[in-house]
């Protein structure tokens, strides 16, 4: 039978997580910058490792710069991932929509380009940079990644950036992925990972889940979760490892002695590439 205190843990986080994000959105329609996942995007307008300096100037050129601003990403997954002319790419938790606008590039006008977000914010702010960018080949779906609204094998590439971490119930989400993916489909995501042990402190404060610690999975457990879901071809690529200096404002803003947990969170999470395949048959 499912566990009621689950659930009722599982909502609470996602009240958090919609509440936050959807305040970072207001604030870059306001004219400011988001301050979810740790600190703005990388607009230089802040200094925070996990979400500064991921997209070059060619790449920001391309999109409106709300787009760039709403970023609350830890890597660039449209940078890594091999996307083709033609193909049909989804992302999960689009927020503004910077990938899925810098895919819809990528695809071409013969491809397609979904992005998926729950916050009805960051939804609006992703439709008026799709208006801006002129993107005719991009859709935006609401809906929570858990259960994506989209038919069957459908999805050439999955991606996403740094959200699958905040997910109470990634099972869920690796299973649904697989399930959209066509066969010999990609998952290439950037997301937050542990190695090794982390504070329950951590674990335990629900305002980490925001700052994209205490979501995060061990990457042996990563690996795990993706092959029960079907995957195969999976690896694991840090793209940033984070010290704790790196992680103390965040940490410390959820009341985090962190000072006293220093030597078990140092150089434990990261950034990474998440790639796994669809088998073919």
């Amino acid at each position: 039978m499912p566990d009621a205190n689950v659930d009722i843990v599982n909502i609470k986080i996602k009240e958090v997580v919609k509440e936050k994000y959807g305040q970072a959105a207001l604030r870059v329609t306001s004219g400011g910058s988001s301050s979810c996942c740790g600190a703005a995007a990388a607009s230089g307008l802040s200094c925070d490792p996990i979400t500064s300096n991921l997209y070059d100037a060619s790449q920001a050129g391309q999109i409106p710069e709300e787009a760039l601003l709403a970023s609350l990403g830890c890597g660039n997954p449209t940078a890594l991932a091999q996307l083709n002319p033609g193909e049909t790419v989804l992302d999960l938790g689009s927020g503004g929509g910077i990938d899925v606008l810098l895919s819809a590039r990528r695809v071409g006008p013969t491809g397609k380009a979904y992005g998926l977000d729950m916050t009805d914010e960051m939804l609006a702010l992703a439709n008026e940079n799709k208006r801006r960018a002129g993107a005719e080949n991009v859709e935006f779906l609401k809906g929570e990644i858990e259960s994506i609204p989209l038919p069957d094998n459908t999805v050439d590439v999955v991606i996403s950036n740094c959200v699958i971490n905040l997910s109470a119930d990634k099972d869920r989400v690796l299973g649904d992925a697989f399930r959209v993916l066509k066969p010999g489909g990609r998952f290439a995501v950037s997301d937050v990972v542990t190695r090794g042990e982390i504070a329950p402190e951590v674990r335990q404060s629900v305002l980490a889940w925001v700052g994209c610690i205490a979501g995060a999975l061990d990457e042996k457990e990563y690996r795990g979760k993706l092959a029960t879901a079907g995957f195969e071809q999976i690896e694991i690529e840090p793209t940033r490892i984070y010290r704790v200096e790196d992680a103390r404002e965040f940490l410390s803003s959820s009341g985090i002695d962190v000072d006293a947990i220093a030597a078990q969170v140092d150089g434990k999470f990261m950034s990474a590439f998440v790639r796994a395949v669809k088998p073919k048959r």
